[in-house]
């Protein structure tokens, strides 16, 4: 076994994280960890998943390695324009498994005030400051619990957005 593999198949920390490239590889072994441990739901949440890894082809293969089989993800944004702009390989996938995603939208809500933060069932992860890439991850019942009401108020005013397809005239 390799040590790139290691690192994946550890299990997830609970701890405090500070800097994007700490953020960025949480998020990729988020998201391979649910893809091994098969979690059923997912919720993203980011003003504009700018700064996310979600178009790196290591994250594609997780996401597609979890898709299969009950799995459904919320995405929560104030807008879609940087994932249009930075992650083709997540639109790619995003439109080919648009029957488990529902993305959603808060257009008019604070950059700041929207969460930037990954929830499963199992383990969660927030962004408190979004500019210094510093938050909280872990799997506490408690940690959990929190950033889901959060999301839930947030969700409960949102749109519809991000459509699969594009249709034109």
């Amino acid at each position: 076994m390799n040590e790139e593999s290691r690192a994946t198949d550890a299990p997830l920390p609970s701890r405090r994280f500070e800097g994007r490239d700490d953020f960025r590889q949480l998020v990729r072994d988020a998201l391979a960890c649910a893809a091994r441990e098969g979690w059923r739901e997912i919720v993203l949440s980011d003003p504009d998943f700018e700064d996310w890894p979600l178009g790196e082809r290591g994250v594609a293969e997780s996401l597609q390695a979890w898709s299969h089989g009950g799995r459904k993800m919320v995405l929560l944004a104030r807008s879609y324009d940087g994932v249009l702009r930075h992650h083709a390989r997540f639109v790619q996938w995003r439109r080919q498994w648009s029957h488990i995603i529902t993305p959603l939208a808060c257009a008019g809500a604070d950059r700041l005030d929207l969460p930037s933060a990954l929830w499963s069932p199992a383990w969660v992860l927030e962004r408190r400051n979004v500019d210094r890439s510093s938050g909280y991850c872990g799997s506490e019942p408690e940690r959990r619990v929190l950033l889901r009401e959060s999301l839930n108020e947030w969700l409960l005013k949102a749109t519809p957005a991000f459509p699969a397809t594009t249709l034109g005239l």
